[in-house]
């Protein structure tokens, strides 16, 4: 997901609005900026994957998206947003808390090297303090957009298919899973198997909802529907990562 949204940042020379919002058009330089961060979302996101420092590289993705979330994210909401006193214009404030929760959950995912543990950099130290809290971040964003499920009726229920019949009970029923995803992964009731079941719906979603959103209009909105489907595949990931236990103590660090 963070290789493709920097990717398509490159593509647009401009951020997506769930990494920074509308402000970048305002900011000198933008597009410059725009690939700086691309190239560093990329890079992570191979890191990543091809398990290079990953532990260290999750952390500092983490730690950026907070910041993010808190430099650009809120401010943009409450300074630049008439619309701020409604849930629904917070979703790429959502999202962001959504990334960096599971960027911690990734980080926890990899065990601790403990042969260089006393040799950590202060900064990673301070952010390994919030790898418990990434489960807490990512299920704040599910409750809340579950509860937009009920704010929002008309809006969701005419996002289902229309090849699926009883759109307003989907509706609902998403609804009411997200919010119980959040409370099951705070609480950690039935944790994995709560975990499973939403990386499961997230991904329907990307396969019945987001693929054929994307098909139809690629283009639109600087390829708004095309990000749709990185965030539905990322989120889906954070959820299986999650079932698959994190926050690690002890072992060989491969990255």
């Amino acid at each position: 997901m963070i290789t493709c949204l920097g990717a398509q940042q490159l593509f647009y020379a401009d951020f997506r609005p769930v990494i920074f919002p509308p402000w970048s058009a305002a900011i000198p330089g933008a597009a410059f900026f725009a690939y700086l961060a691309s190239a560093v979302l990329i890079l992570a996101g191979l890191a990543i994957i091809f398990e290079k420092r990953a532990r260290e590289v999750s952390l500092y993705l983490g730690g950026l998206f907070l910041l993010l979330l808190f430099l650009a994210q809120v401010p943009f909401e409450l300074i630049a947003d008439p619309y701020s006193n409604h849930l629904g214009v917070w979703s790429n404030a959502l999202k962001e808390l959504m990334l960096a929760g599971g960027a911690f959950a990734v980080a926890g995912s990899f065990p601790v090297n403990e042969v260089i543990a006393n040799q950590k950099p202060v900064l990673i130290k301070l952010l390994e303090k919030l790898i418990p809290f990434g489960g807490v971040f990512v299920s704040v964003t599910l409750i809340l957009f579950g509860i937009d499920h009920f704010l929002y009726v008309e809006f969701v229920s005419k996002l289902v298919p229309t090849w699926i019949s009883g759109q307003l009970f989907w509706t609902y029923f998403a609804g009411v899973a997200l919010i119980g995803s959040g409370v099951g992964i705070i609480l950690k009731i039935k944790l994995k198997l709560v975990a499973i079941l939403l990386g499961v719906m997230v991904f329907l979603w990307l396969i019945m909802l987001h693929i054929p959103r994307a098909i139809a209009d690629p283009y639109g909105d600087k390829g708004n529907e095309v990000t749709s489907v990185f965030e539905a595949l990322g989120f889906s990931g954070i959820a299986f990562v999650i079932a698959g236990g994190y926050n690690k103590r002890k072992g060989d660090n491969k990255g």
